[in-house]
């Protein structure tokens, strides 16, 4: 996979009011590289989703840029933003947003349908399955999400956001809805899965169990990042 940078510069978000704006994000800026890992925590309401869903583009900021691997996805038109979102952003979210009439390898095998893509059926088939036994369901992979625990589904969710071998990977609570002894596992794979893959990790979490477990820190509280000491 080549080498990609993430450069945020002045992010700003806010929303319209009767009265002042609501400020969300005040002007975040920070860079990463390929094979870093950041985690992002603050109280509820502060922003992180916000943050990260501007980052995947799936939120446009009011002011400010972000950068992926030198190019700027909010200059693009919408077919290209919706390219370049499936080619270079996987993302993990809390609720799996699995399809529940799909087996699992189906549900994978999702972002590789888009027109973008640059895998070949073959070589995006082969790719899922590889990515399913890596995390330990390759005797599941005909199975439907109903079918499949909820570290299941999880781990299905991490193969999807995998397969397209995007450079960002972007969490949202991804171990919110998991037991503690599940959570641990996810999240161990999760890490594990980003030095192999040498994407861009970022996730948003309450959890501190979670965020201790990543060299980079950060929390959002008044719209601002704070970098916790030492990164």
């Amino acid at each position: 996979m080549a080498s990609t940078d993430l450069v945020v510069r002045g992010l700003r978000k806010e929303y319209p009011t009767p009265g002042d704006p609501l400020i969300i994000i005040a002007g975040v800026s920070f860079e990463m590289k390929a094979g870093e890992a950041l985690a992002i925590m603050g109280p509820s309401g502060s922003g992180k989703s916000t943050l990260l869903y501007i980052l995947g583009t799936l939120e446009t900021p009011t002011s400010g840029s972000v950068s992926v691997g030198s190019r700027d996805p909010f200059s693009l038109g919408e077919s290209d933003l919706a390219s370049f979102r499936n080619e270079q952003v996987g993302f993990i979210f809390q609720e799996h947003h699995l399809l529940p009439q799909c087996s699992a390898l189906e549900n994978v095998l999702i972002p590789t349908m888009a027109p973008s893509s640059v895998q070949s059926p073959a070589e995006s088939k082969d790719r899922a399955l590889k990515l399913l036994d890596r995390v330990g369901l390759s005797d599941r992979v005909d199975h439907r999400p109903a079918e499949l625990s909820g570290g299941e589904r999880q781990r299905v969710a991490i193969a999807r956001a995998l397969v397209n071998k995007a450079p960002l990977i972007l969490a949202d609570e991804p171990t919110g809805n998991l037991d503690r002894h599940t959570a641990d596992a996810v999240a161990d794979l999760i890490l594990e899965l980003h030095r192999e893959e040498n994407t861009i990790l970022i996730t948003v979490t309450h959890s501190l169990d979670l965020a201790q477990r990543f060299p980079q820190r950060a929390e959002l509280t008044d719209g601002n990042l704070v970098f916790a000491a030492g990164n």
